[in-house]
């Protein structure tokens, strides 16, 4: 389904672009949000709108404040399926986690704050990769601002709770109250579309660590008590091993996506490199993913997998399922 953004839509953004002045960009970011039809397609295009909304708003409120002391900065090229971000209180084990999902080898150490800046790594599962990013401890007095622009952008996140403290489901309702307090708002669920656009809601599994842990029961208990039906609860012991199976699974179904493998005519389907699109999506969002020049010409595809029969010509709007085999037709 493409986004079919009406012609409004582009003098908004021709607007946007003439602009000169934060205030004036921002006045033309938020014509463009509401002109922009809100559905799934259209799902980048609000979190690239909303960012660059919340990125002027702040902008403006540091020029309005006056000259403050400088804050550090970090851009971390996305890669892989999606990009999801861990977060969380001191001692909860994010970067442990890291460690057994991937390659990367954050600083583990059994005292708080050890995580200073945003530590990336890939994780495999089955035939795609995933990014996952590591970020700072939050607290009630601690909170690294760059935070917010990882959580905003991200496609999704782990909430990580410490069953082995008695402070751990608190500290994780102070992560939740200190987000939210941003406009970012940990849900199992995001809604579908948001009348305000400086609003983020994040896709969230929460993970309960140290599930071995003496008391660990009757804190996860009180977990559950307190969060309700916000968002899962995966309980695991990392160190051990247990549940990390379940927990790599459920990061890629995290992300929402399905893997669409490209076929050549003629040729055999590349069955090592799939593409990834949105769950739900079609033949034309394979189309643009794979090129945007493609989407444009195409008329029809060949689907093996899905289709009531192997290589059955399906229109441009066929639904498409986890491990379709696709061959587009120009």
């Amino acid at each position: 389904m493409a986004v079919n953004q009406p012609p409004q839509y582009h003098d908004a953004e021709a607007e946007y672009k003439k602009a000169r002045t934060p205030e004036d960009k921002l006045v033309a970011l938020k014509k463009m949000w509401v002109i922009l039809p809100k559905h799934k397609a259209s799902e980048k295009v609000q979190v690239i709108l909303k960012s660059k909304i919340s990125e002027l708003n702040d902008e403006i409120e540091t020029i309005k404040a006056g000259p403050k002391k400088a804050t550090a900065s970090y851009k971390i090229p996305r890669q892989g399926a999606g990009t999801i971000v861990f977060l969380g209180g001191p001692n909860g084990g994010k970067s442990s986690l890291l460690r057994k999902l991937t390659k990367a080898t954050p600083e583990v150490a059994p005292y708080p704050f050890t995580t200073r800046e945003p530590i990336p790594g890939m994780m495999d599962w089955e035939d795609v990769r995933l990014q996952l990013i590591d970020l700072p401890p939050i607290t009630a007095d601690f909170y690294e601002p760059y935070v917010t622009d990882f959580a905003r952008t991200a496609d999704a996140a782990v909430l990580i709770v410490d069953l082995g403290d008695d402070d751990g489901p608190f500290a994780v309702e102070t992560v939740l109250e200190r987000l939210a307090g941003r406009k970012i708002h940990l849900v199992g669920t995001p809604p579908e579309s948001s009348d305000d656009p400086t609003l983020f809601h994040v896709r969230t599994l929460m993970v309960a660590n140290k599930v071995d842990a003496e008391g660990a029961s009757d804190r996860l208990d009180i977990l559950r008590e307190m969060i309700g039906d916000k968002m899962p609860i995966l309980p695991i012991a990392a160190e051990k091993g247990e549940g990390m199976d379940e927990f790599r699974t459920r990061l890629f179904q995290l992300l929402g996506v399905i893997r669409i493998y490209g076929k050549q005519p003629g040729k055999q389907a590349d069955m090592k490199s799939p593409f990834t699109i949105p769950d739900g999506g079609n033949v034309l969002d394979f189309a643009e993913v794979v090129h945007s020049d493609l989407a444009e010409g195409l008329k029809a595809a060949k689907v093996w997998g899905s289709a009531q029969f192997d290589g059955q010509t399906v229109k441009r709007d066929h639904v498409l399922r986890d491990k379709d085999v696709v061959e587009l037709t120009m």
